[in-house]
């Protein structure tokens, strides 16, 4: 079992005030910032792209986690790597040559991620799974944040675990949507190791304690 990481996702943070939220996620211990990039057309949601990512790239040496909500994902690797992305994931859903663009990932010398929506079955990341170091389950239909979590999805997790075993693998599980405390602690019993937390890290005001008793 990986140690267990936070990564505070952004989607939640002061749009207003992005490099106060840097702050307040390098003063909370979080080793890891995640970044949800979204087209309009793969989830019904815009956010940003590569140029916030340089700009907050100077401020921080935590680890970019960057998400990909996009069609044709493959078009943008290349960008994100350049603005300062240290992992990639794109979904399942959105890329039929998987396998492809993680090797791709990788040879740009980022860490490579593949996510599956609420709809997919962890069964069809089995082919893959040597080629990742991030798996992510969406644990709400991706698009917006402050959703609730699907509990069924953490069934999903459990499976994910199972099969990292058998393979002798050790990528990460990432979990995605509706994590708070209380639900962070049924993720990690259910085999995540990587919470990526949005309303439930920016509305508390003891960031740090809560990175701490998660992480531990």
């Amino acid at each position: 079992m990986n140690k267990t990481i936070v990564s505070p996702s952004i989607l939640s943070a002061d749009f207003a005030n992005f490099g106060q939220s840097i702050s307040e996620i390098d003063a909370s211990g979080a080793q890891w910032i995640h970044m949800d990039v979204m087209d309009g057309s793969f989830v019904p949601n815009l956010t940003f792209g590569p140029p916030l990512l340089r700009a907050l790239r100077g401020k921080t040496k935590l680890f970019f986690d960057v998400h990909l909500m996009t069609v044709t994902p493959n078009r943008f690797v290349k960008e994100f790597a350049e603005a300062g992305a240290d992992a990639i994931t794109f979904h399942y859903e959105a890329e039929v040559h998987s396998q492809k663009y993680l090797t791709e990932i990788r040879s740009l010398g980022l860490k490579s991620g593949i996510a599956i929506a609420p709809a997919s079955p962890c069964s069809v990341l089995e082919e893959v799974l040597p080629f990742i170091d991030i798996a992510l389950v969406m644990t709400v239909n991706p698009g917006f944040g402050g959703q609730t979590l699907i509990t069924e999805c953490l069934e999903k997790v459990v499976k994910l675990a199972k099969m990292r075993e058998k393979a002798g693998l050790n990528f990460r599980i990432s979990v995605d949507g509706g994590i708070n405390e209380q639900t962070a602690l049924k993720a990690v019993k259910a085999g995540a190791d990587t919470l990526v937390m949005g309303s439930a890290f920016f509305g508390i005001n003891d960031k740090k304690g809560l990175v701490e008793r998660l992480e531990n």
